[in-house]
Formats: C-alpha cells, structure tokens, sequence
C-alpha cells in the first residue's frame, strides 16, 4: 500500500486478515519531501552530447583540463563579475602526505633519470625537465616540512541561455579570459549531465576531472574578491560596505572628471555632495553650485563662500549678452558664432520654441544687436559693453516678421520679468564656493535661469582656467528642454580641457534619462553613485548601469546614505559617513536645521557671537 493509501485511506476494498501499520512520523516528513521535489523538479530534461536542456533553458557543462605554472590571486574573479548566468563548481579533495610522497619519489626518480640520460648521450639540456625537476624538489621539501599540502581539485563551469547560439557566444567569451590567463577547457562531451549534476550544489562530483595542486595555486581559486577602492590621495567619500574599508578616491584621476548621483528623495544625495565639496575644498578646489532649492546657502556662509539668490526681485542680475573673451589659441569670430548660437538656444527656452523663420529672425537680430555696439569679431572683448534685452528688442522690432517674437519677448523687457535678465550683470564669482539659488525663481522660468547661469559659469571657467568643480543639483530641470540639456552635455564633453569637474544630481530618473542627453550625460561621467532607488526606477539604473539582482535589491533596500558607488571600472557598496563637525555644518534634516537657526537667534539676541554658522 502506498504512503498516501496508508496516510489518507483507500477507495479500494481493504482485503480481510490484513493489518495496517502506524505512519512514523519520519515516514510522514519523507512522503512530504517526495511531493516537494515532485513539484520542484521539471517536467522534462533533454540530455545531448554538448548539452542538457532543462525549463526552456539550454545549459553547457566544461571542466578546466589545464593551468600554467603559476596561478595570481584573483584570476577566477574576471570570469565571476561576468554579465553572463552561469554556474561554477569547485571541488577540492585533500591527498595525504604521505601517499604522495611515494609519487612524488617515483617523478623525481623518473625526471632524474631522464636528465642522465640526456646527459649520458651528450644532448643539450633541456629547460623543461630541469625546470620540472627543481619544482618538484621544492615542492617535495616543503611537503616533508609541513608547510603544504596537496589536493585534487576539479574545477566545472556550467552556463546557461535561450538557445545554442547564445550559449556558443557565452562559451567563447568565458574560455577567451581563461585562455588569456593560458588557463584551458574542454566541454564534456556525452558527460553533460554529469557535469551538470556537478556543477549543482548536492557537494557530488559526477565528473571527477582532477588536477593536483598545492595550498597557494588552491588559495587562489578563492573568487569572492571585494573590490577597493582605496587611493593615496583624494577625498574620502564614505566606508566600503563589503570589508568595512575607507573609500579614498580623486575624482581628477580618472579619464573625464564628471560624475551623477542618482537617489529617491531623502536618500541623501545632497547630503553626500555637500559632505564632497567640503573636503573637497581642503585641495584648493574651487566648488560653483546651481541649487534649485535653498540647501547650500549655510554651507556658503560657513566656509566663507557667496551665495547668490537669483530671482525676479534679486538684486543679482546675469546679461545673457556678456561675451565670452577668446583664449589665446581661438578665433574671436568662432567665440563669437558660438556664443550666438548659445543665445539662440535661449531664446528658443524663453519663447516656448522657434519655427524656422523665427529661429533665422533671432540669429540675424542677435548679429545687428552686437553690431550695434560695435562689436564684431575684430573688437577687443575685454572693452566691451555688452547690449542688454532692450536693446535686442530695438532691433527686433525694425525687423520685417517680429511681430509674434515682439509679442512674447515684451514680458522680459518691461513685464514682470523685466528685472531678470534685462539688467548688467553684477555677478562676481572670485570665491572658493559660489551658490547660485533658484528656489525663489518661478517654475516656468527656472530652465531658462539654469541655463544662462550655466553659460556664465561656462564663460568664467574658460577665462580663467583653475581647479573647479560645478555641481548642479536637480539636473531634471535642465533635462526637460533639448537646448539646455545639450549645453549641459557639451560641458560634460569638453570640461576636462579647462580642469573643471560636471557634477550632476537628480531624483527623478525618469526625466533624466528620457532626454537624448540623458544617458550620454552618464556615460561621460567617469564617476557615478547611486543611492536609494525607489522601485519605479530601478529597472532603468539596472539597463543603463548593469546591475546585477542583487545589486538591484541592494539599491531598494539601501538605508539613509547607502548604495553603490562607481569609479571607472571598479564599484562598491558605500556608506557615506561625516564627523559631528561636517554633519552641523552640512545637514538638510529640517529638524537640525531649525534647531540650528533657534541657537543662532538666541546667541545674537543674548550679544554673542555664533560658534559656527549653518
């Protein structure tokens, strides 16, 4: 009678005379464990000679047959941080000392006696058995003195994909590294399940493919290496989160000195980039930020920087009709050209687009505004006095066609945004950090106010070529419009030749990445760190950054300044720390923040002087 007929009851007719015995408990647990695997189990497997298919997915089996004569630490690690699924097995069974001691006296023997005889017949030596020789002297030493041993060890590799095509490509890649590394494979042919049973984790090796080695080429097989990203010089950006060590890096080390930070709202983004551009500022760096909401004004007043609130009631004011003095190895009528198609862009954002007709009215308004100053590609820019938006209005108005612009431009020359853009500019960034807020600008307005403090920025930082960083938080902003999004890109591209370093923030992903700038803005960037994610975006930063499963999750589940943190080639889980000190001066909570103001107030109303400022 079956487990189930005895558990349950039979329909059957119980024959008489017959007994039925108790149900263990152990038998109970087993019948559950066979309906389990039941389940668990596929419902065909199809075994060839190259490979086994199981679940709608092909898998191949190859064991290594073959090593050099010395392994480095860390050669498996490659073939493990693979974007490939694949299996791998590691089986290592130790020898006993003194069975391979009597082997090895045979091979010494056996290599001894090839050399005499070599020698005896007056051939030339041959490297190969001396070389032999000499290992297995030291290798027989060290065995006798108990500093190694020796082990079998079978390595197998099981990969898996949609079809044999994808399966073939895998392969070759896999066994290029090894190879390169004159490590070799072989598939096991007509072995498939074999190594297939091998490879999964039952501790059975259906293959027994072995190779002998001692204790250090064994130590190198070990393949979880964590990365580290620990330099002698640079800033520290937190604590690695896999071996607790110091994450150490120079951002002016790697190729481009641009990086992105990516995070949900209240994931610490601002707080990390704050906590950079304090340490950074100690290595005569020079930090301009663009802070779309208020959060860096106490840090400007506590290292002694400016902060510039720009709005329609500001008395800071930019002419987006400053010209930018040519370098020494420019042409003044490429600057010239340049800065009028920048303007051009401008005006495109401030008009809510251009048609053909009007994008040509506005180039050829912007050429006789400048002429109407007398400044061509001959004058001396350093002399000029730049037109202002009224003046650029005058002419525009004697142009056939201009009506609809005259229209729509009014507003930024005696509307209520007048006071904007249609004034000198005031504006002097000669400070180690300069914060540009556009918290109290207008929603409409504040691509536009984006864009042309970036441009001044950009005029400044070619001026006069030094160490700078320019940090600009919420980048979305200046994503939902192509003009400025490629002018953004193009200071991505072409910062490095003015040793100036792109920081780019933002917490909505979406709108980042949507813009055909998006992803070439990420790619430009040497350095990148993405901190909590919510699970909207997630999906998006594993395509673009190819996260790993576990990377994905790491990022959702990821507390208040924890995530991953690129650099090049290398990345970690970091966790960005500050000293009681930074975080006073740096914080964003609300709360530390009106417990700080509450201080500064009873301080100055009691005739003290504040201790620090935030």
């Amino acid at each position: 009678m079956s487990f189930l007929s005895r558990l349950f009851g039979s329909s059957q007719k119980e024959e008489p005379k017959k007994t039925v015995s108790p149900i263990l408990p152990g038998e109970i647990y087993k019948t559950a464990k066979l309906q389990l695997q039941d389940i668990l189990a596929p419902a065909a497997v199809e075994i060839n000679s190259k490979f086994v298919k199981i679940a709608g997915k092909t898998s191949k089996t190859f064991f290594i047959m073959s090593y050099p004569r010395f392994l480095t630490d860390g050669w498996l690690a490659p073939i493990i941080n693979l974007d490939k699924v694949f299996d791998v097995g590691i089986h290592i069974q130790p020898i006993a000392t003194d069975k391979i001691l009597n082997e090895f006296k045979k091979k010494v023997a056996e290599v001894q006696s090839q050399i005499s005889i070599r020698e005896s017949k007056g051939l030339v030596r041959d490297p190969i058995l001396d070389t032999a020789y000499r290992d297995l002297e030291q290798l027989r030493d060290a065995l006798q003195q108990a500093q190694e041993k020796i082990f079998s060890v079978g390595l197998y590799f099981t990969i898996y994909a949609e079809d044999e095509d994808e399966l073939f490509k895998t392969e070759n890649e896999i066994r290029s590294l090894l190879e390169s590394k004159l490590i070799y494979a072989k598939p096991a042919l007509f072995q498939q399940m074999e190594g297939f049973l091998s490879v999964a984790p039952l501790a059975k090796d259906r293959l027994e493919v072995y190779t002998k080695l001692n204790t250090g080429p064994v130590s190198s097989f070990f393949p979880f290496i964590s990365s580290e990203l620990t330099d002698d010089k640079g800033i520290l950006y937190g604590i690695n989160r896999h071996n607790s060590g110091l994450i150490i890096f120079d951002r002016y080390s790697l190729p481009n000195y641009n990086s992105v930070i990516f995070a949900t709202s209240g994931a610490g983004k601002s707080y990390a980039t704050k906590l950079e551009i304090l340490r950074t500022m100690m290595f005569e760096t020079e930090v301009i930020v663009i802070d779309p909401e208020r959060e860096y004004e106490y840090l400007a007043e506590a290292v002694g920087g400016r902060y510039f609130n720009i709005s329609l009631s500001s008395e800071h004011h930019i002419n987006p009709f400053d010209v930018p003095k040519p370098l020494d190895d420019e042409d003044p009528a490429d600057v010239l050209r340049t800065h009028t198609i920048h303007l051009v862009g401008l005006f495109r954002i401030l008009l809510g687009g251009l048609t053909p007709e009007e994008d040509s009215v506005i180039d050829r308004a912007i050429t006789e505004t400048y002429a109407l100053k007398d400044i061509t590609p001959q004058t001396d820019y350093s002399r000029i006095q730049p037109p202002l938006m009224s003046d650029f209005e005058m002419v525009l108005s004697s142009m056939e066609g201009s009506e609809s612009l005259l229209t729509r431009l009014t507003k930024y020359t005696h509307g209520t945004w007048a006071g904007f853009i249609n004034k000198p500019s005031n504006v002097d960034i000669n400070k180690k950090l300069v914060v540009f807020s556009i918290r109290d600008m207008e929603d409409e307005l504040k691509p536009a106010a984006m864009y042309i403090i970036t441009q001044f920025i950009w005029n400044a930082v070619r001026k006069n070529i030094k160490k700078r960083l320019l940090v600009v938080d919420e980048a979305w902003w200046m994503m939902k419009s192509d003009d400025t999004a490629s002018f953004l890109f193009m200071i991505a591209k072409r910062g490095r030749k003015y040793y100036l370093g792109l920081a780019t923030i933002t917490q909505d992903v979406g709108d980042f990445i949507k813009s055909r700038y998006g992803v070439p803005i990420i790619t430009n960037s040497s350095m990148q760190i993405l901190l909590k994610q919510s699970p909207s975006a997630i999906d998006d930063l594993q395509k673009i950054f190819r996260l790993t499963d576990e990377e994905k999750f790491l990022l959702i589940e990821s507390g208040l300044g924890e995530g991953i943190f690129f650099a090049g080639l290398k990345h970690v889980a970091i966790k960005v720390v500050a000293s009681y000190t930074e975080d006073q001066i740096i914080t964003s909570d609300p709360a530390q923040v009106l417990a700080i103001k509450k201080s500064k107030q009873e301080l100055r109303s009691s005739g003290g002087e504040t201790a620090f400022v935030n």
